[in-house]
């Protein structure tokens, strides 16, 4: 192999900076060879050392009773009882979806997964969260087909039914989109696998596809801003193969019934080089790999580019001595490559050969330990003004709501999510189009009435102007969307989606959005298992809105007791719990605001943290006691959509007759409130056990919406709402 000098051209290609090197020199007493510097670049990149935000992310509550794993590992794991856990997380594979929407998605899909399975859990159920640009914006409809091809590409094929997540559409995604992708799994509690290594002696071992060149600097390139040839980085997109991705499920799954397994790590972010420095380092001890041992799939690899490489459906495992012909037989079975590429060893180094000559000598934890980690400068947001209701348009209400309606952040996403199998392996109870997913849970001894409910979350608008309560908020809003199925919250994965931390304006977005976090999760109950933080999200120097996306999991004990948001019956009378409503200070970033007045300015509606645990425990043990079956939380859009989309879901329409006729209190979008509907014989009862807390504001029947004597047809509010995305994307 031909030696490259290592120049400071070379160093600034591989993303360290000056003090970076000189602590790479510190660390090894020498200059270091390329493939040294590779794994110095990877392993101290901001996608793998979280280096900007780690100091803040230590700042959130992890912990519960029901919290087995948090941050840390492949995925967070929680005790949903009988004996089972849910294991789940979200990551995010935004640069490489803009860049090469089909694949950037699709691998995203396929990264999240080995992360649930490598902890021994069978994934149930996918989710994800989107955000594009502008839809009049030249590249967002070939993103949009790109991105949503490859989940469903991916996810399809794979066997894991997608059942849920989120679209929003804003300028700010223009040259930057988020694809952030939701894996949760189900684990017996009795045989989680973990990724600390162990034993002096003990194989290491690598299953799965072989090594190509795909993916190369991929974690590299997603710690730093787009410029104007950054879509000439195609090459550092990974390429994925969901029939391959299956046939590891059910191999690493099947090897698991076993005890053969020590450690398991997948390949993700950095391949090679992170899943095995991770795990010696975790054990504390050194590991020796013989690369010319790998897999290759494509002649003349480097051992550079084999370290490197972010080919994907690969899994790296320690195994008991002596069981490796245990494993190369399922593994084989399945048609998948088996290979015994090293050891592990007392050293505390990382030791490559290639051909038996030594192409790289590393100490793993001085290299791991001396990662940076950066106190950046930060400064907090200004607070923004209220907004004067004043100078607030009035339109008439049923023109505002068809607009809103058929807006891009209100309109259905049935064509998204259409394109995605929701029910392969039969246990998706509820779809896509709810306020939280249901999936059926599986006991040992086969199907239960449990149910786990799952969503992502987040409100950009609110971000960008207050960081904090947009932190809070999106916290808040996935604990509501699990309350109004009925389910009891459990946990969250986070995924921070951020500009670049070095400007101190946008660090601060960072802090504000995780102190947000933190004071929801407490007041909540309801703690930061695992997460991702995606840094750099800019082009050309303009950052993407904050968008701290939350994922959250629930659980119900029993699926004959769980809420939909669909108007059931005709006559039921409707009641809105929570309040009040109406404060002109909830207009604030609203989509009212933005779809009506054509603004976006003023504070976002507050979040009274105990009103929110009040109401909701309120409404969740409505749903448990049976006594309400219908629920939809009061979100984007405000009171009037919210019952728009109960309307249209059951196909029955609604005549209100409590409601002050103002844009506040139509469609403002006040926190913390939840529409049901009950059978009129139980409504006095339902609101005489509430009290203040709630009021009946009409009753459901005909095929319009009425308020004040004006109404509009259920089949006019369809038209707008299912249309928009087809249109948009020519399929109208």
């Amino acid at each position: 192999m031909t030696a490259v000098e290592i120049t400071p051209a070379v160093i600034a290609e591989h993303g360290l900076n000056a003090e970076e090197y000189a602590r790479v020199l510190e660390i090894l007493g020498r200059e270091p060879n390329i493939t040294e510097l590779g794994i110095f670049s990877v392993m101290w990149s901001e996608h793998c050392s979280y280096k900007s935000s780690k100091k803040w992310l230590k700042t959130l509550p992890t912990t519960a009773p029901w919290v087995i794993q948090g941050p840390g590992e492949n995925a967070g794991i929680v005790d949903i009882g009988d004996g089972l856990t849910a294991v789940f997380k979200m990551e995010s594979h935004n640069h490489p979806s803009f860049i090469e929407p089909y694949q950037g998605a699709a691998t995203g899909v396929g990264g999240i997964l080995r992360d649930v399975f490598t902890m021994g859990a069978r994934p149930v159920a996918n989710l994800n969260a989107l955000r594009f640009g502008a839809p009049d914006h030249p590249k967002t409809r070939h993103l949009i087909a790109g991105v949503v091809s490859g989940i469903g590409g991916y996810g399809n094929c794979v066997g894991v039914p997608t059942v849920g997540g989120e679209v929003n559409f804003h300028p700010g995604y223009n040259g930057n989109i988020l694809v952030n992708a939701m894996t949760v799994g189900i684990a017996p509690a009795d045989r989680i696998f973990y990724s600390k290594a162990s034993g002096i002696g003990n194989p290491v071992v690598y299953v799965g596809s072989k090594t190509g060149r795909d993916g190369i600097h991929g974690a590299t390139m997603a710690s730093a801003e787009f410029n104007a040839d950054s879509e000439e980085k195609r090459p550092t997109v990974q390429v994925g193969d969901p029939f391959t991705e299956k046939l590891l499920i059910e191999a690493c799954l099947e090897l698991m019934d076993t005890d053969v397994i020590v450690a398991i790590q997948d390949m993700g972010a950095a391949g090679l080089t992170s899943s095995s420095f991770e795990m010696a380092s975790k054990g504390g001890l050194g590991v020796e790999l013989a690369l010319d041992t790998v897999p290759m799939r494509e002649e003349g690899m480097t051992p550079y580019e084999l370290m490197l490489s972010e080919s994907q459906e690969r899994m790296l495992m320690v195994l008991e001595p002596g069981k490796e012909p245990v494993a190369e037989a399922i593994f084989r079975k399945w048609g998948l490559d088996f290979a015994v590429i090293g050891r592990l060893t007392d050293t505390g180094r990382m030791v490559l050969t290639w051909h038996g000559d030594t192409v790289a000598d590393l100490p793993i934890d001085p290299l791991a330990e001396a990662a940076p980690e950066y106190d950046r400068p930060w400064e907090p947001s200004p607070a923004p003004a209220p907004v004067d209701p004043a100078s607030v348009p009035t339109v008439p209400w049923t023109e505002a709501l068809v607009t809103l309606m058929g807006s891009p952040d209100l309109a259905s996403r049935r064509w998204i999510w259409e394109q995605y199998d929701h029910m392969v392996m039969g246990d998706t109870v509820q779809r896509p189009g709810g306020d939280a997913a249901v999936v059926r849970i599986h006991g040992p001894a086969g199907l239960t009435d449990r149910g786990l409910a799952m969503t992502t979350d987040c409100t950009p608008r609110y971000g960008s102007a207050d960081p904090v309560l947009g932190g809070t908020q999106a916290v808040v809003e996935a604990w509501r969307n699990l309350t109004a199925v009925g389910a009891r919250p459990l946990a969250i994965t986070d995924n921070m989606n951020f500009g670049n931390p070095e400007k101190p304006r946008i660090m601060g977005q960072f802090v504000g959005a995780c102190q947000g976090i933190s004071a929801a999760c407490l007041a909540l109950d309801f703690p930061v298992v695992s997460g991702n933080v995606s840094l750099y999200n800019e082009t050309e120097g303009q950052a993407i809105p904050p968008t701290p996306t939350i994922g959250g999991v629930g659980v119900l004990d029993d699926l004959d007791r769980m809420a939909t948001v669909a108007f059931k019956a005709e006559g039921d009378a409707i009641l809105l719990i929570g309040g009040p409503a109406g404060d002109a200070e909830c207009l604030g970033r609203t989509l009212y605001l933005r779809e009506i007045a054509g603004r976006e300015d003023g504070a976002p509606p507050p979040v009274d943290l105990a009103e929110e645990r009040r109401v909701g425990d309120t409404v969740r043990g409505l749903i448990q006691s049976g006594r309400v079956t219908t629920c939809h939380d009061v979100s984007d859009g405000g009171l009037l959509v919210a019952i728009a989309e109960m309307a249209l879901a059951g196909g029955i329409g609604a005549t209100l007759d409590g409601v002050t006729d103002t844009p506040a209190a139509l469609f403002g979008e006040d926190q913390g409130r939840y529409i049901v509907a009950v059978p009129e014989a139980d409504a006095a009862a339902v609101l005489s056990d509430l009290g203040s807390v709630a009021r009946r504001i009409g009753s459901t029947g005909g095929n319009a919406l009425t308020l004040g004597g004006v109404s509009v047809p259920l089949a006019t509010l369809c038209d707008a709402h299912e249309g928009w995305l087809p249109r948009l994307m020519g399929d109208a």
